[in-house]
């Protein structure tokens, strides 16, 4: 919901439906109630209580992806009410999010609570990549986490833009799995078979 020409949360090709679908004055009411331009309070909880969220990217061409990114409880870290920042793990080497963000700074991430509040929210903003050294002279209360591979060498900075509700209907409810055992989560590992392996039989369909 990027902000239009007017200055009015949301695009022209957003309130051109509305007009055409009659919603015009129920978008209004939620753009007055329920889009802030910045994190509040309780926004601020939700965020630091979040172990996951998804990162909607695109490139100078308007080419989209769709990321997911998951940590401890607060690994995305609300700086102030208008800057989040959250560690950018080793990944696939692909780096196609920080990528984009390096054509095209705007970003659209997704927080749903599924095992408390069963609600989400939406944070639009800019973003840029930072060397984990410089984030850190400039934030020196950042956490350095004991597992090497957990130890990031980049940072997203975001400043916000529009934060507002992702409403709850439909949303499930869903159990927490235990980190223990065959199936828990392995931070920072490069086990094939604990990342997916070839789940989806790609390197085996090319042979």
């Amino acid at each position: 919901m990027a902000a239009n020409r007017n200055g009015l949360p949301g695009s022209d090709g957003e309130h051109a439906l509305q007009r055409r679908h009659g919603t015009a004055e129920r978008a209004a009411r939620f753009y007055d109630e329920q889009v802030l331009s910045h994190v509040n309070a309780r926004m601020r909880e939700f965020v630091e209580r979040q172990e996951m969220f998804f990162l909607a990217t695109a490139d100078r061409h308007g080419a989209c992806d769709n990321s997911f990114r998951a940590g401890p409880p607060g690994f995305l870290r609300v700086l102030d009410e208008r800057t989040l920042a959250y560690p950018e793990y080793r990944g696939n080497g692909v780096l196609a999010s920080l990528g984009n963000i390096e054509e095209n700074p705007h970003v659209g991430i997704l927080l749903i609570d599924f095992l408390r509040d069963g609600v989400g929210l939406h944070v639009n903003g800019r973003a840029r990549v930072v060397e984990d050294a410089a984030m850190r002279t400039a934030h020196p209360e950042l956490p350095v986490d004991a597992i090497p591979g957990r130890r990031p060498t980049l940072w997203v900075e975001v400043a916000v833009e529009e934060a507002y509700i992702h409403c709850a209907k439909h949303i499930p409810h869903l159990r927490r799995a235990s980190d223990e055992g065959p199936d828990g989560r392995a931070w920072g590992t490069d086990d094939a078979r604990r990342k997916g392996g070839d789940h989806f039989g790609v390197r085996a369909g090319r042979r």
